[in-house]
């Protein structure tokens, strides 16, 4: 299994010219991922829903942490259209109907969401960081607009590092079968597909570290201040920590059973057992990158008090229940 079949969502079944000769069965995967799939769906859409209709209609004041949520929610939204496309790839066991272009599309959105969530779930840490470890760095300056531009070079940047998955043909077709997968197994992989290796390795990895340098350096710093009973202290350390729970929740077992599967097909090519069960892990281990849709909306509750009193506010409408809202002044902290 190759690195490119790893953010296609779907591993790649061998054939008489892989080098593995080992047919993979997707029996067990095509039987449990879907209604997996369909769960997620039915709950991240509302969620999400609710989110977005909460940060455009009700939220008074926007704040640059704020507005990096609200990108978060809009990686989310990528996704949530993209997978029921995948759903119906799998419910027709692989064979794609919607056409070459659109298979490129659904490819590269799907991608474009884990490498934004990644993106954005980092920005919102590192924020936190400054605010707790350097309070008076000018980084904690930013204004909403500084803040929007950081926004827009972040999908500059999330977009053409997935270029790649829109410059190749993805639809695959033998004889009858039509299959929409970011790549074949390459014995010799085109530069472009080598960039999309190392991207897709290195955007995980790379925030990993980050996000537990700043998660020790929060738990450092307040340990020697003496600050772990102030409530604003106690929100960084809770955001910070709902962050690297997600994250590796989410990204964590794709990222192990897929270098798994590049481990057996490298290293241990007869084991033919072995290879079928990590393949089969690996495309169970999507629904975990995808549960992110309906996992990051504990991070806009946990990491943005302004929203939470938003929704607060929305549920108090609602007339069911009368929840405690604060009020904000212009310096209230987002946490």
């Amino acid at each position: 299994m190759t690195t490119a079949e790893m953010a296609s969502g779907v591993p790649e079944v061998m054939n008489q010219t892989n080098t593995m000769h080992c047919p993979a069965t997707q029996n067990l995967v095509a039987s449990i991922l879907p209604p997996i799939l369909i769960i997620e769906m039915i709950v991240g859409l509302p969620i999400n829903i609710v989110a977005l209709w909460i940060f455009c209609f009700h939220l008074k004041t926007w704040k640059p942490h704020t507005l990096f949520l609200f990108n978060l929610v809009l990686a989310d939204f990528l996704l949530l259209i993209s997978v029921p496309f995948r759903i119906d790839n799998l419910l027709r066991r692989e064979y794609w109907v919607f056409g070459e272009a659109w298979c490129r599309i659904n490819l590269f959105m799907l991608a474009v969401n884990r490498s934004g969530s990644i993106a954005f779930m980092t920005i919102v840490a590192v924020d936190r960081y400054f605010k707790v470890v350097h309070p008076y760095h000018r980084i904690n300056q930013l204004t909403t607009m500084q803040a929007g531009w950081v926004a827009g070079l972040t999908w500059i940047v999330v977009m053409a590092l997935r270029m790649p998955l829109l410059a190749i043909d993805l639809l695959h077709k033998n004889s009858n079968i039509s299959l929409c997968r970011s790549f074949n197994s390459y014995d010799d992989p085109p530069p472009v597909i080598k960039v999309h290796y190392v991207v897709y390795i290195g955007e995980f990895f790379l925030p990993l570290l980050l996000l537990l340098f700043c998660s020790v350096r929060i738990f450092c710093v307040l340990r020697q201040r003496q600050m772990g009973k102030r409530k604003m202290v106690r929100r960084a350390i809770r955001t910070v920590g709902v962050i690297v729970a997600v994250f590796n929740i989410c990204f964590l077992p794709g990222i192990v059973t897929g270098l798994g599967g590049m481990y057996v097909k490298n290293f241990r090519p007869s084991d033919c057992d072995s290879f079928r069960l990590i393949t089969q892990l690996f495309s169970l281990s999507i629904g975990f990158t995808y549960l992110n849709s309906a996992l990051d909306p504990i991070i806009y509750c946990f990491s943005s008090s302004i929203f939470r009193d938003a929704l607060k506010s929305s549920i108090n409408r609602l007339g069911v229940t009368k929840m405690k809202v604060r009020r904000h002044s212009s310096t209230a902290d987002e946490g």
